[in-house]
């Protein structure tokens, strides 16, 4: 007997958004890659920039009582004052923080969220690159370091708390876009800083 393909809708929320935005984070990934941002310090600073208007963006998601209550834990994980500890590390200006995005609801924000903490579960290898050109957890790539947790405990903490939602495909759908909008932002900012 053939196995059936189990179908997206019934999937984890987790899976659902990595399915749903899997080809903009790969692309996201090849521009980040072919920007070279660890072939200099100078490259590594529009780097930096380009970290300061996404995670600058999504700051206060992570305050908002509605998520913290869906995702407890959250206020404690955004790392845009980390971004700004790096900028000034390497002596660069902190520009005024960026306008807040405004997700269209909570689940469309969970997208957003997916990204942000995703991407910190990928930065493993940017930090190994950081500290080639002689950055460290406490100097320059304080935002790249690992969760406290480990990076690969705290995002099976984080996938265990969106896997736990109660949520309809309406609101995964929300999600989906919420990520997809996430990576464009991200494709924009890399656009301006490289």
């Amino acid at each position: 007997m053939n196995a059936i393909a189990q179908p997206t809708v019934e999937l984890p929320l987790s899976k659902r958004l990595k399915a749903g935005s899997s080809s903009d984070h790969d692309s996201v990934d090849n521009l980040v890659m072919a920007a070279r941002p660890f072939a200099s310090l100078q490259r590594y600073g529009c780097f930096l920039r380009v970290q300061h208007a996404f995670h600058g963006a999504i700051d206060a998601l992570y305050q908002q009582t509605p998520l913290n209550l869906l995702l407890p834990g959250l206020r404690d994980l955004p790392r845009y004052q980390a971004v700004c500890a790096d900028l000034a590390d390497l002596g660069l200006e902190v520009p005024a923080k960026p306008a807040p995005v405004e997700p269209a609801d909570a689940w469309h924000a969970i997208g957003w969220l997916y990204c942000s903490e995703g991407s910190n579960l990928g930065a493993a290898f940017l930090f190994k690159q950081s500290q080639l050109i002689g950055l460290s957890e406490t100097h320059g790539a304080r935002h790249l370091a690992a969760h406290p947790d480990g990076r690969a405990l705290h995002w099976r903490q984080f996938v265990a708390l969106l896997d736990g939602l109660d949520i309809d495909d309406k609101q995964n759908q929300a999600a989906i876009q919420g990520a997809r909008d996430a990576f464009d932002f991200y494709r924009q900012a890399l656009a301006q800083n490289f």
